[in-house]
Formats: structure tokens, sequence, C-alpha cells
């Protein structure tokens, strides 16, 4: 990894300033991609904004700013997105900023500076850093600049290495605001659409069903023309849960579905008996984990449901009425070796009740349960 210093005034970094939204913003004579269309979107709050402005006219130090070379005579910002917008914003005259010394409460625009303030803000030095260096070497530097500051999240850290055609199309499928990908897995995926959460699931998904790491898979596809693959998928994924559950329910968010697909996608299922199952269960008072009912219904085990135990108490009347004896082998036990059991079985109608309370050793314990 190669990492070199620049000192670049606020007037060289504006020129060819634009903003194209989704489409991308450039500056430093277009040589500068400030937002690559995989990058996340702006999201500083105007008084983190202001700040920056206002940290600039006070000729205060502003944090380093990191670039990654393209190696093709242009740049891209990797740490740093949200300053460098705020100031050319500001350059352009979009906003305002009250700089606190002034008792009016007036807010000033670049228009409204003295000549001195404009030449203190265009003379202002910027400490960019320049990386380059293979993939690997960048990914690690962008996880270790982002211990402190504003950090980015995983997928942003992969964006910023395998940016490309994919990546570019991908975006449109998973990393807009009401975007196709969010239209139809909000209800099952828990994600930020502007930090890349949805293309990480749509990822974490497809590198999955391969076998190999998101890395790998965006590696592979780096330069891919467009993303129709990853986005062929994540619909079947979708198109399979909407299948077998057909009605939605909070608790299914954030569940494993690319893992649930791909182990189950090809078993029978009967929608609408699974839904009058589902129904019965969310009306059980036994079950705990009401999250856990999808997966107990995919597999069949209980211990996804987190059923309720009987309380200590419980266990200790019981305990002293068996006599300290197990009640399957009749033998004698501490009581710290001894496991509430349900006499009758949940998946059989028992209750945790005391009258449905028997204390087993742990060698019996484990038998029944494999009985059942």
């Amino acid at each position: 990894m190669k990492i070199t210093p620049l000192n670049i005034k606020i007037k060289d970094l504006i020129k060819g300033y634009e903003n194209n939204e989704y489409d991308g913003v450039v500056a430093y004579n277009k040589k500068l991609d400030i937002r690559p269309p995989y990058q996340r979107n702006f999201v500083y709050d105007d008084d983190q904004r202001d700040a920056v402005i206002d940290s600039v006219m006070k000729g205060l130090p502003l944090n380093i700013i990191y670039w990654a070379d393209r190696e093709d005579g242009t740049y891209e910002v990797i740490d740093g997105q949200q300053r460098t917008i705020s100031i050319c914003e500001y350059a352009e005259g979009n906003f305002g900023v009250n700089f606190g010394s002034r008792i009016d409460n007036e807010s000033l625009g670049i228009s409204n500076l003295s000549k001195e303030m404009r030449e203190k803000f265009f003379e202002y030095p910027l400490l960019v850093y320049v990386c380059s260096g293979t993939d690997d070497e960048k990914l690690d530097w962008f996880k270790t600049i982002n211990i402190a500051g504003e950090e980015l999240y995983p997928q942003e850290l992969r964006n910023a290495v395998y940016h490309g055609t994919w990546l570019s199309d991908a975006k449109k499928w998973f990393s807009r605001m009401n975007c196709p990908a969010q239209a139809i897995g909000s209800p099952y995926i828990r994600a930020k659409v502007n930090r890349q959460e949805y293309l990480q699931t749509a990822l974490e998904w497809i590198s999955y069903s391969q076998g190999i790491s998101i890395e790998e898979y965006m590696r592979i596809h780096q330069h891919d023309k467009n993303a129709d693959e990853l986005w062929n998928y994540y619909e079947m994924v979708i198109d399979w849960i909407q299948d077998v559950f057909i009605k939605k329910r909070k608790e299914m968010l954030g569940l494993p579905w690319g893992k649930f697909y791909l182990q189950y996608k090809d078993d029978k299922f009967n929608p609408e008996e699974i839904e009058k199952r589902i129904s019965e269960l969310y009306k059980d008072v036994e079950l705990k984990n009401k999250k856990g009912i999808y997966e107990y219904i995919l597999t069949g085990d209980s211990k996804y449901l987190n059923l309720r135990t009987f309380e200590d108490h419980v266990k200790k009347a019981i305990y002293e009425k068996q006599k300290n004896k197990c009640a399957h082998c009749k033998k004698e036990f501490p009581f710290n070796q001894m496991h509430a059991d349900h006499i009758k079985p949940w998946s059989l109608g028992g209750k945790t009740e005391p009258e449905n309370c028997q204390v087993l050793c742990q060698s019996c314990n484990a038998k029944k349960s494999d009985n059942y």
C-alpha cells in the first residue's frame, strides 16, 4: 500500500463540481469521484454540515480526507465524502451558515461573505491522503481509517474496493430509497438502504448458495455489464418466502431467509395449512419466542420456540415429592443434577403447570428428548 499526502486548496477542489445525485458527484476538474454510484447517500444533518464550514472559516483543521488512486488519472473519495460535499455545496451557494459571532442570527451564504472571508474560504488547505495498492490492501486500509470518525458499514467498505460496471448496476436494484429490493423485501429484511445493507443481504444470500465469500463474488463479477444474476436470485428468495408464508408478520423481519431458501426450497409445503398452524402457535402461551415459529415450521424442531420452563420453586417441590429420585430410573440424585420435565410433552398438548411436571436425571432426560 502506497499513501501519498497532498495539500489541496478548496478553490482547486471545487473546480468542475457537479452533483447528479444517484448518478454520482464529481469535482477537482471532474477527476475526483466524490460519491460513485455505489456509495452511500449524503447523511450529514444541517448542524454537521454547518460545522464543517464554520471550522474552515475559523482556520481549524478538518480530519484527513482519503482518496483512492484509480490509476487512470482519476480518484475517488473513500473517506471524507460528506465533508467534501458540504464544502462544495457551500461554494455553490446552496446554503448559508451562522458563524456564531453574529448577533443578528443571520446565516451567510458564499455570496454574502466579505472579500477577506471569501479568500480565506477558497484558500483553505485540505489535507488529502491518496492511497494506491491491491484490492485487499485497500480494504484493510479502509477498515483502519474507519476505526475513528463516521464509520463505514461493511458493504460500503467492499464497495469502495470492488467498484465497476456490475456495482453501478447493482445500485439501481439495491441502494436507492424505494428501490426494487426495498419494495419487495422490507417485510423480511432489516436493512438501511443508504448504508448498502439490502445489497449486502442479497450478496450474503447468493454467495452462501455458491459457497464463496461476498468479497470473492464481487471480485468475480466486478466488471460484468449488469447485476441481473444477483437481482434474479434475490427475487427468487423473496418469492419463495411469500409462497410458503402467505401472511406477513413483524416477527419475520431479520430471519436468515437466504439460508432457509437454500435448505428448504425443494420441499413441498401447503401454505394454507402452514398459515393455520402459525396462527395457532401465535395464540399458544407456552411459546416465549414467536420469531422461532418460522424455523420450527420448516424444521419441526421445537427448540426454536424457546418454550416456557418450570420455575425453580416448582422443580424443588416436585423433587421433594419424588424423594430426590428420578421419575424414570428411580435413582437418587442431587438437586442440581436434576431436570424439570413435562410429563406430557408440549408437542402433545402438555402445559407448563405443576401437575404436568416431573424431575429426571440428566441421562433419562436426554433419552426422553431423543424420543420426541
